[in-house]
């Protein structure tokens, strides 16, 4: 038998998710089972946030730096070195500091540096093995670093990133991105160079638990593999976006089977996902490019998914060429923000016209972060908040 349980939390009425699926231990509890973006909309900004410079913080892979923007004059106002490889500037579950996560290319070793959103300015970084992204588990306990080179999730006390424990992932070579189910007990992780798969990773059980190898059915890429990136999960949770940057195109994934169901082409080299402030629209970039082909000026473009039909409203072309990557919406939703990761720049786009404007940065800009964001707290990457 499912039904709904009311509570109050901070004052407020709130609506827990179906008894039947009870949520994680220790987690927020969930504000709206229909939306789980419910809490990230524009205007919802945490007490946490406040004095949060607002800006935009892009890593550059290649040139191992920061490049600071003010996203009120579209101005670089700073830029510091942090060396490595800095791949993601990710939000800590708590709101209160930026994480940037450097990789292990060129065998330099991984980096996980603090940024204070208060002065925008950097401080000592932590030294781990690899770290190629990072997430939080929903009731706050764990940082987990995505150590892709290693095959494995390491999870990290959030503030000292002590390590815990680990889970390895032996059949997911390249795991690589990440999104929660909406109870918050498991996490769905994808795999880049396997071959095109996706692994279920139990938060309780603290293991891997299941595991989806992608069919190319419905796919029109000439490609012969899968290559799946970012992932986003409905706003009622009953299914995973998987953009997949050599199938060009979003899979679309059962939440509760683990099943593919349905393939939306939108563009070559299909790469970030990224909800409307609304919950209404998922923004999907398109490279422009697949692995391999690295060129600037590619035909990247924007698609713009409605939830509700899983159809693409629109595209949105950069002009003369780009390769949009990683980001986020503004906190008023107005922009999407975006790097363009071939061409050194970072691009502005207004989520009501497709307008693009371009800040030049570094050299290979990848996983940017716009501060502050909506939301109560923050699951990792460039701002999975909820």
């Amino acid at each position: 038998m499912r039904f709904m349980i009311t509570f109050t939390f901070f004052g407020l009425i709130l609506r827990a998710i179906p008894a039947a699926s009870q949520a994680l231990p220790g987690m927020p509890p969930v504000v709206d089972p229909t939306n789980v973006y419910s809490e990230s909309v524009a205007g919802k900004l945490s007490p946490a946030t406040a004095g949060a410079l607002p800006r935009v913080y892009v890593p550059n892979v290649k040139s191992g730096d920061v490049y600071v923007i003010d996203p009120a004059t579209f101005q670089v106002v700073d830029h510091f070195m942090v060396g490595g490889n800095p791949q993601h500037i990710i939000p800590s579950w708590d709101l209160k500091t930026l994480w940037v996560a450097g990789s292990a290319e060129r065998n330099l070793g991984g980096i996980l540096a603090p940024i204070d959103p208060k002065t925008g300015k950097p401080g000592t970084a932590i030294k781990v093995p690899d770290a190629y992204n990072l997430y939080f588990t929903p009731d706050g306990h764990s940082a987990i670093v995505v150590a892709e080179a290693l095959k494995r999730l390491e999870f990290r006390d959030p503030q000292t990133m002590k390590l815990q424990y680990n889970i390895n992932t032996p059949g997911c070579a390249g795991v690589n991105h990440a999104d929660f189910s909406i109870d918050g007990r498991y996490a769905v992780f994808t795999c880049e160079f396997s071959g095109g798969g996706l692994i279920k990773i139990d938060l309780l059980q603290r293991k891997q638990v299941g595991y989806l190898q992608l069919t190319r059915e419905g796919t029109t890429s000439t490609a012969t593999h899968n290559m799946p990136q970012d992932i986003r999960i409905s706003p009622d949770g009953k299914v995973f976006f998987v953009a997949d940057m050599q199938a060009d195109g979003v899979y679309v994934i059962d939440a509760a089977s683990f099943k593919q169901l349905v393939f939306i082409p939108t563009g070559k080299g299909t790469h970030g996902l990224y909800p409307s402030r609304d919950g209404k629209k998922l923004y999907v970039t398109n490279r422009g490019t697949h692995m391999g082909d690295v060129k600037q000026h590619g035909p990247g473009s924007i698609s713009v998914i409605d939830f509700a039909t899983r159809k693409v409203d629109k595209t949105w072309p950069i002009p003369g060429g780009g390769s949009p990557d990683m980001g986020n919406v503004s906190a008023d939703g107005k922009y999407l923000w975006l790097s363009g990761r071939f061409d050194k720049v970072v691009y502005a786009i207004d989520t009501a016209t497709g307008a693009v404007k371009t800040i030049p940065v570094g050299t290979e800009p990848h996983g940017l972060t716009i501060w502050p964001q909506p939301g109560r707290y923050s699951l990792g990457h460039t701002g999975v908040m909820r």
